[in-house]
């Protein structure tokens, strides 16, 4: 199996991408925005994890700090 994510911002194209993959008998799902986002969130987590332990209360305490080194 495989897959593929389409993004568009024309409900029009959508509603034609939709009925040519029906007519090929391509199964398909319309993801919501919020869908769409946790999609995001999920490749952004796998992208940073380093496997590295970090220590929360020193994270941020550096992003408060800033650049003042």
């Amino acid at each position: 199996m495989e897959g593929a994510l389409l993004h568009t911002n024309s409900e029009k194209d959508l509603k034609l991408i939709l009925q040519l993959a029906k007519k090929l008998g391509i199964s398909t799902k319309k993801l919501t925005e919020e869908e769409i986002e946790d999609i995001g969130l999920s490749k952004a987590m796998s992208e940073g994890k380093t496997g590295e332990h970090v220590d929360t209360e020193e994270y941020l305490k550096e992003l408060r700090n800033g650049d003042k080194d």
